[in-house]
């Protein structure tokens, strides 16, 4: 019989010492006793610091923070943990001194002059400065935002290429290019974005030129002059219509307030553009704005902006005549040269070979033309043609208005321009010059007597009204023969033309006496005797528009009547002695050297016209018979029944200079 196994028993635990070592952990009793610490309440030891006087000094750690231990139990409000927790961050954020004026000036010179050095080095590579530039700019401290204008102004000044950018269009994104290219056209496009930022700016704070604020004011004069400065070094550039409205826009201004640093800054920088403009796109803009404005004004203006008129390159370069209508072109060179049509010329004779050379010549010649960029006649003769109609439409207008504070610079103007007017224009202009010198011979009648009411200041007024009204009449007398001494075609045809001067000429025959008498012959419009605050500063020598003396405006239009530039066979004897005669009486009157420069005239004339003026020093070769009348006027004063004894009287004058003039006039005279 088989044995059965015995029954199995139940495997007792072994003994402790026969136990695995991590059945002795008690996991549970170790997190309970592992240490409650966060990655935020860990310390970073800082590093030491080394102060001015050599000591190393350890960093202290950052104290930690005590944790209210109401802060984590469900008793404390939602209202008590949140202001914990702001009061918390509070003091653990730095507080950041406030800087001082000085040094955030110091340190903004600083930023600028980095940011500035950089991009003059190199433009292309650091062109997005030009957004942190101008951030630095719109500072609120004034000084800062100041030194940010001028920094970004000689950024511009250094980095503005030589031609105009275009703005990419949608395709120009699309199109592949190559890097170099690409390069370029970010440079292009972020100088653009950055150049407009500053043209705005510059246009709002020049808004301020002139405020009551001081601030507002000095930011408007520095405004006004990066604007100036801007239009005479980058007038090709793009936004050259903004920076010509700031300018135009400064010149509106009241005439009342004068010629302060802004005004004068303005006429400066357009007498600039209009000297060194060659192709004349930017005259024309100019011009343009500038004639709108005047309008707009209705031509209550100061007067130096009309003078900016006569610094236009196309009273030395346009050859051409205008109108306010229409313009004529120039006659070619060779036939107001000759006065006639040039020779035929025998044609050289060439090869095919030799013909061919020349067509490749020519092509290159124009490619290189055209590459050089080199401004074409024909462009600027059309963009100077408008130029010229604009001025006259300004011109005519003003005369027409009667504005009269701005009658001498129109009237002298018209002078300067006269030999670019067009001939079927002169009848009008000589019609409007006749009726402002009846205009002023109305002004300066006398008032009667029986008015009793005129106070002190009207009679001041009539006053200064009377001696403007005798200068615009000078000035319209030397205008009108102005007219015909520009241009020889013109004086030959006169008779067609029915152009008669003897009104001008009987005027000023007229004025002679009058104007011996007058205390101010010597001084200008600008004179004065005592320094007037409110009077106009006196302007430059290279800017003298209409400010001759009553002296010069004189001699002119005594030399353009007495010594034409074309013939002097056309001035007839009569005329000659009245005015000679007329001349030596009014010396007796005139200060010194007023009389020395009529002497010196009538030195001239008696060269020129010897015979016609030696009856009056010997009266043998008198032709005259009666009487001389010289209030009689130049037709009926009969000059050739006059002797010349006011000679005899200057001769004992207590000035030797004046004695010598009158020795030499009767040598020239017996010559």
């Amino acid at each position: 019989m088989a044995q059965e196994p015995a029954p199995k028993r139940r495997r007792l635990s072994p003994p402790s010492d026969a136990l695995p070592g991590f059945t002795k952990w008690n996991l549970e009793q170790d997190y309970e006793n592992r240490s409650r610490k966060s990655k935020k309440d860990t310390q970073h030891k800082k590093l030491p610091i080394k102060t001015a006087d050599g000591e190393i000094i350890d960093q202290a750690p950052e104290p930690e923070l005590a944790k209210d231990d109401d802060a984590d139990s469900f008793l404390a409000s939602d209202d008590e943990v949140d202001s914990g927790i702001a009061d918390v961050k509070a003091d653990r954020l730095p507080k950041q001194p406030q800087l001082s004026s000085k040094e955030q000036i110091l340190q903004s010179k600083e930023d600028l002059a980095r940011m500035a050095s950089m991009l003059s080095e190199n433009p292309e590579e650091h062109i997005g400065l030009l957004g942190p530039l101008a951030e630095v700019a719109d500072s609120k401290n004034v000084t800062v935002k100041k030194l940010g204008l001028a920094t970004q102004l000689a950024v511009f000044k250094d980095i503005i290429p030589g031609y105009r950018v275009r703005p990419l269009g949608k395709d120009d994104m699309q199109a592949k290019v190559s890097r170099d290219v690409r390069n370029l056209r970010s440079f292009e496009q972020g100088l653009l974005g950055g150049y407009k930022r500053y043209v705005y700016g510059l246009q709002k704070l020049a808004k301020g030129s002139g405020s009551n604020d001081s601030n507002t004011a000095s930011l408007g004069t520095v405004a006004m002059a990066c604007a100036c400065t801007l239009l005479e070094a980058a007038p090709h550039f793009n936004l050259r219509n903004e920076l010509i409205g700031i300018v135009v826009g400064k010149l509106s201004g009241r005439p009342s307030a004068g010629l302060d640093q802004d005004f004068a800054r303005c006429l400066a920088a357009l007498e600039h553009v209009f000297k060194d403009d060659d192709s004349g796109h930017i005259s024309l803009e100019a011009v343009a704005q500038l004639a709108k404005m005047l309008k707009t004004k209705n031509y209550h203006i100061h007067e130096g902006v009309l003078n900016t008129f006569l610094h236009l390159r196309l009273l030395n370069e346009f050859s051409g005549k205008a109108s306010t209508e229409r313009v004529e072109k120039a006659a070619p060179r060779e036939e107001w040269l000759n006065g006639k049509k040039p020779k035929a010329y025998k044609k050289e004779f060439r090869t095919k070979r030799e013909k061919k050379v020349m067509r490749e010549r020519k092509e290159v010649a124009k490619e290189m033309k055209e590459a050089d960029a080199t401004v074409s006649y024909e462009e600027r003769d059309k963009n100077q043609a408008e130029t010229l109609k604009l001025v006259f439409i300004a011109y005519f207008r003003i005369l027409k208005a009667r504005v009269d504070h701005l009658m001498g610079a129109v009237l002298e103007g018209l002078a300067r321009y006269a030999h670019l007017i067009n001939q079927d224009f002169f009848g009008d202009v000589l019609e409007v010059l006749k009726d402002l010198i009846a205009e002023a011979e109305a002004d300066t009648e006398a008032p009667d007597d029986d008015d009793e009411e005129a106070s002190a200041a009207d009679t001041a007024v009539d006053a200064a009204i009377a001696r403007n009204a005798t200068r615009e009449s000078l000035l319209c007398i030397t205008t009108a023969f102005a007219l015909l001494q520009g241009q020889v075609d013109v004086a030959k045809s006169a008779t067609s033309l029915s152009l008669d001067l003897n009104f001008f000429i009987t005027h000023l025959y007229r004025l002679l006496l009058p104007l011996s008498l007058d205390a101010e012959l010597e001084l200008s419009s600008r004179t004065a005797t005592l320094k007037d605050p409110n009077s106009l500063p006196t302007p430059s020598a290279d800017s003298r528009v209409n400010v001759a003396t009553t002296t010069v405006l004189l001699l002119r239009s005594l030399s353009a009547v007495l010594l034409p530039p074309t013939s002097t066979k056309s001035v007839p004897p009569l005329r000659v002695a009245a005015f000679t005669k007329q001349l030596l009486s009014a010396n007796l009157h005139v200060p010194q050297k007023s009389a020395v420069a009529l002497l010196g005239l009538l030195n001239q004339v008696a060269k020129t016209h010897t015979r016609k003026v030696a009856g009056l020093w010997n009266t043998e070769e008198r032709k005259g018979d009666g009487v001389f009348d010289p209030s009689a006027g130049l037709e009926g004063a009969n000059p050739m029944a006059a002797t010349a004894w006011d000679g005899e009287l200057l001769r004992l004058h207590f000035d030797p200079k004046i004695r010598e003039s009158v020795k030499m006039l009767e040598r020239s005279v017996r010559e």
